[in-house]
């Protein structure tokens, strides 16, 4: 793709999954990479096909929930390419249960990863951003930013407060003439690991678990990560506020504006077959 050719991107979660597609892509527009991500062996396996590619790659375990780790972090991607362009703030976790069986242990769980870790990469970077003159914000919300299903309330919370505290961000850049741009992104169904890594609440039986979101991943998860990852760039070239990645995220988000609160007694109704509980 075009418009990425030495740009110092940052992508986190990119051990698998769309952080992965990313990573690939980018590299193969020109881009030099700092991926980072829990999973070692994962990340590993990026790193070495972005080497294949010949693009330049910083790789490092990260936990985006470590608040000071990630500002180190920051400091050290800066140091070893001298700019930093973009930051994809992609890293995330499921977790499923109704309020009622979750605990405030997996709640803060849940927040701590996909909306502090968002919040955390970019703080550390968004100084960096600014003085390249040229930086670009992505957030990675969901689906599930956009609507909210039954047992997926942690995962709600989170993700539409990625989209609120991203939103807010892109005006303030707007406002205040900073030249960063801020794109949140809503994937829909995407052939990631997330399902099938997903917690649960105590007393679902872990089983049962497996084999719901087993038969989830077939029937809700279409999309490659490639083919998101090429819409997620697309989007970031054009510096679009908002993109929604797949037919299901286009089609629900629809939905939602017609019928605004409408939808929550139909998804209450039908949701037990479409989501996993």
């Amino acid at each position: 793709m075009k418009g990425f050719a030495g740009k110092v991107v940052v992508i986190t979660g990119a051990g698998s999954g769309i952080g992965r597609a990313l990573a690939l892509e980018l590299a193969r527009s020109g881009a030099k990479l700092a991926i980072s991500d829990l999973d070692t062996e994962g990340l590993a396996e990026t790193e070495r096909l972005v080497h294949q590619i010949g693009a330049p790659v910083k790789a490092d375990r990260l936990n985006v929930t470590e608040r000071e780790a990630f500002l180190l972090y920051a400091d050290e991607v800066k140091a070893h390419y001298g700019v930093v362009h973009q930051i994809y703030n992609n890293a995330g976790i499921a977790y499923n249960g109704d309020v009622e069986d979750t605990t405030f242990k997996d709640l803060e769980r849940v927040m701590d990863v996909d909306f502090w870790g968002v919040v955390n990469g970019t703080k550390a970077f968004l100084p960096y951003l600014i003085e390249s003159g040229d930086g670009h914000v992505i957030n990675v919300s969901s689906l599930f930013g956009i609507f909210s299903v039954p047992g997926q309330a942690a995962y709600n919370a989170a993700k539409f407060a990625v989209r609120g505290f991203t939103e807010a961000l892109r005006q303030e850049m707007l406002l205040h003439k900073r030249p960063v741009a801020v794109t949140c992104v809503h994937p829909g169904g995407i052939k990631t690991g997330i399902a099938r890594n997903a917690t649960h609440a105590e007393g679902i039986d872990a089983q049962s678990h497996a084999e719901t979101m087993e038969v989830f991943e077939k029937r809700a998860l279409r999309m490659s990560p490639d083919r998101a990852a090429e819409i997620i760039l697309t989007a970031v070239q054009k510096k679009q506020a908002r993109v929604l990645v797949g037919a299901d995220a286009k089609l629900l988000d629809i939905i939602v504006r017609i019928t605004g609160s409408g939808y929550q007694r139909v998804f209450a109704t039908v949701g037990s077959k479409l989501i996993p509980r």
